[in-house]
């Protein structure tokens, strides 16, 4: 890679230089290719639902010196290095090809089914290599790679296959998909390959990709026609990527109402039915494979005007960024949703898979195209693409290896995913690795200049997305922008008219970070501020008649924000503008979520970016931006201890009403208790009315968040066994089976035990009683926690005790799932007796106030 200097970005080529010309705008209007020469193709439809903005196209839009232009830099260099045969193996192999190539390892072993996803996204990355640089050899080794591509294609029917079939993998497998079986996504790896050669073709002018692309395509069609309703809805169950968004992309480019027509087919309607509605039911579904489907809607709305369409995409936006994302803009636990808001309560090494923000990216983007007064589009655009897609890349690495999760549990590090190479202390490697998110981040780091800009063609507006250094040329109106800026490690941004001039308004995002800012963001013109006010979360708009030299400087106040979890209002992140900070560990990791002193964190001078100190767990720990945090443990989410005097008494259930389906809180401070299931009101408790349990389903749902923001607690309840099964629960407080709270009157080891654990611990913090508890009489059980320290009392009396205590009430949150007499987990069995008084405490009661408190 060469450049004109030390800020330029990639060199431009005459190829490039005529794309930027007036003589292409007409070519650029079209969505043709780059370089100017139109496909031979059908005539393209037009729009049913025409965007309102439309992107320059990359080759419009040069990086300057940043992050981004880095990151893009060590990719490049991998596209270049990449051998092609390799990949191509398993193609040859499929139709009997010959191939003397080394095969690939990782996902693209000959022995994965996954085989051949790779080469879609090589495919697509060469595109925007070419497009964005207006440099041939990425062109030349596409072409090279589709021309293969083309003879396994044609000698799919020698093969025994359908005409039109390109795979890796035989034909068979979608046989038995279509039969009830759930083979490794094949229809996924399809749509990568298909949305490679469109952008091939697209981007690069590539025909024979386009020649490819129509054979796929109808043999997607021959296999689809015949399926009923049904078989089709069935066999969507398996994760297809999103075939519905490159067919309809592809019904766009062509006019043949027969890709639409198979997009369509493959709108999965368990998933688009409840967001049509405004529902959201995306617990326990696998995120990329729906974020997909959702990328797929937004492309079908733009080629079929379908309203439900767009209610689909936005809906699922809203859900997913409101009720499903981590603090970086990520989302997804061991690759699932969960509940909404539960956030804290679902930290691991495994959350924010990659992937998912690639394609949440493209929703957002999409979505803005259509709806640019939302700006909340583009903020999470930025936020995202600052702290989880930036940071996914090892900036060691000279071939730009990416990681697959970016895992949030207190002490993770950026890591390969478990089963597959990499390169030796990096993330992934060149040949051994090539997983999901090795492919997204081929594509990721190759485009960052697509979503910069945008332009209003009938308003004569150009839109600043992105403050990324760099300079956009919109040919038509011989105009270029130039932007310099530090951001976001100062907070200064300058734009400068480069070129032409003339009546324009330039549309300039205001970031809705913002508005949690003390000082207000300044904008000047020319040096002089402007009578329009700058608003967070909205685009300022400066209509006037542009010369050349012109500036616009805008200065964006940062501040500490602290942003709590919804789940736990005392676990709380901080960001510093749009960067979110990490505490930076070393090689050694806290164990658990630290707490730390907010009023400790200091500025660190004279580092080149925002650096940070504070003081956790009486330690000093750097606070560095999470993107730059590389090869070491860290820390993003951290334990605020609320301020202030403890409250004794937080909750009192007497359960003794003696009649109805509620018990409630004598203190008045929650709502009611309720008896679900087989639970019912007895005479025969304590001191007088209690709640029986059946052992099937019989339990009391006690309300949430009633260990929200305690340092220190007690739980006492009374408890009649009638009988005594293991890993039953007296109690369970939590939000799901790796968030919890509980006591159990007998394990497998045979003995009682308190447990409590937060999802991401290595392993639950427990008090064992010498022996299990005695059934046939009541008893008074107390848990107490506080100060490292935990213990167990029955009857008045300590029978068990942890003085190492990992993990404090604190950050088990606004527990959502509270029982007596039920457990998370439901394979468990329900308890078989009954209850009363159940009680907690906001400290760590004594020995001697337990004992007082068994007395009365």
């Amino acid at each position: 890679m060469t450049g004109s200097g030390p800020a330029a970005g990639p060199r431009m080529s005459r190829r490039r230089a005529l794309a930027a010309g007036g003589a292409t705008a007409a070519v650029w209007a079209a969505g043709l290719t780059a370089s100017g020469a139109a496909p031979a193709a059908a005539a393209t439809p037009a729009e049913a639902a025409p965007a309102r903005l439309t992107p320059f196209p990359l080759a419009a839009v040069r990086l300057l010196e940043s992050p981004f232009l880095a990151n893009m830099r060590r990719t490049l260099a991998y596209l270049r290095f990449l051998d092609p045969e390799r990949l191509l193996h398993t193609f040859r192999a499929n139709v009997g090809l010959p191939s003397a190539a080394e095969p690939c390892g990782g996902w693209e072993a000959p022995n994965v089914l996954l085989r051949g996803h790779s080469t879609g996204h090589l495919l697509s990355a060469l595109a925007f290599a070419h497009a964005n640089t207006g440099e041939d050899p990425y062109a030349d080794k596409a072409r090279r790679i589709v021309a293969a591509l083309a003879e396994c294609q044609a000698a799919s029917p020698g093969a025994g296959y359908r005409a039109g079939y390109l795979s890796a993998f035989p034909e068979r497998i979608f046989d038995e998909l279509e039969a009830g079986g759930k083979p490794w996504a094949p229809y996924y790896t399809l749509h990568k390959i298909m949305a490679g050669l469109l952008d091939q073709y697209r981007l690069s002018g590539n025909d024979q990709a386009l020649t490819v692309l129509r054979g796929m395509a109808a043999w997607v069609d021959s296999r689809t026609a015949p399926l009923d309703e049904a078989t089709m809805q069935r066999l969507l169950g398996v994760e297809f990527g999103g075939m519905n968004e490159v067919l309809a992309r592809l019904y766009l480019v062509t006019g043949d109402p027969a890709h639409l027509r198979t997009a369509r087919r493959f709108d999965h309607e368990s998933l688009y039915g409840p967001l049509a509605e405004g529902r959201d039911e995306l617990d326990g579904r696998h995120a990329n494979t729906e974020i997909a489907k959702i990328v797929g809607a937004a492309e079908e709305y733009r080629a079929t005007g379908d309203p439900r369409y767009l209610r689909i995409a936005r809906n699922f936006w809203d859900f997913v960024v409101r009720g499903h994302s981590y603090v970086i803009g990520g989302n997804s636990n061991q690759e699932f949703f969960g509940p909404p808001g539960q956030i804290v309560s679902r930290l691991s090494e495994d959350t924010c898979e990659n992937c998912n923000s690639y394609n949440m990216l493209k929703i957002g983007r999409r979505l803005f195209l259509h709806d640019p007064g939302r700006a909340a589009y583009m903020d999470h655009y930025e936020w995202t693409l600052y702290n989880q897609m930036l940071g996914e890349q090892d900036p060691d690495s000279d071939h730009g290896f990416v990681t697959y999760y970016t895992g949030l549990w207190a002490g993770s590090r950026r890591q390969p995913k478990g089963g597959l190479g990499s390169a030796p202390g990096s993330y992934s490697g060149d040949y051994d690795n090539f997983s999901c998110d090795h492919g997204t981040g081929m594509e990721t780091h190759t485009k960052f200049a697509d979503s910069v800009y945008f332009r209003d063609e009938a308003a004569g507006a150009l839109y600043v997305n992105l403050f990324i250094p760099s300079e956009v040329t919109w040919a038509e109106r011989g105009f270029r922008l130039r932007q310099h800026t530090g951001y976001p490690d100062t907070d200064t941004v300058r734009l400068t008219v480069a070129e032409g001039g003339g009546r324009l308004a330039l549309k300039v995002r205001v970031p809705g970070w913002l508005a949690g800012s003390r000082s207000r963001p300044r904008v000047r013109v020319g040096g002089r501020p402007v009578g329009a006010e700058p608003v967070p979360g909205r685009y300022l708009t400066l209509d006037r008649h542009w010369r050349p030299g012109d500036t616009v400087e805008l200065t964006f106040p940062r501040d500490l924000v602290w942003r709590p979890a919804p789940d736990n209002p005392h676990i709380k992140a901080v960001s510093y503008g749009p960067l979110v900070l990490a505490g930076a560990y070393g090689d050694l990791g806290p164990r658990t979520i630290p707490a730390i002193d907010p009023s400790s964190v200091r500025p660190v001078a004279g580092r080149g970016g925002p650096e940070f100190t504070a003081v956790a767990e009486g330690e000093k720990v750097p606070l560095l931006p999470f993107h730059r945090v590389h090869h070491q443990s860290y820390n993003v989410y951290f334990a605020v201890p609320p301020r202030g005097p403890r409250r004794r008494e937080i909750a009192r259930f007497p359960l003794a009403e003696g009649s109805g389906e509620t018990g409630a809180d004598a203190l008045r401070r929650f709502p009611d208790a309720r008896l679900a299931g087989g639970a019912t009101w007895t005479t025969a408790g304590p001191r007088g009315a209690a709640v029986a349990l059946d052992g099937k389903d019989g339990h009391v749902a006690l309300p949430s968040g009633l260990l929200t923001g305690l340092t220190e607690l007690t739980l006492s309840v009374r408890v009649f066994l009638a009988s005594v099964a293991n890993s039953a629960r007296v109690f369970d407080l939590g939000f799901h089976k790796n968030t919890y709270l509980f006591l159990t009157p007998r394990t497998g080891a045979g003995k009682a035990r308190a447990a409590w654990r937060i999802a991401g611990m290595e392993a639950e913090d427990y008090i064992d009683a010498p022996a299990a508890l005695e059934p046939g009489r009541w008893i008074h059980l107390a848990l107490t926690l506080g100060g490292g320290t935990g213990v167990l009392y029955v009857d008045g009396a300590e029978a068990g005790r942890n003085d190492a205590v990992v993990s404090g009430p604190l950050l088990l949150g606004a527990t959502t799932r509270n029982y007596l007499g039920r457990s998370q987990n439901p394979t468990h069995p329900c308890l078989h007796g009954a209850v009363a008084d159940f009680r907690v405490l906001g400290r760590a009661l004594s020995a001697t106030e337990v004992a007082d408190l068994h007395r009365h």
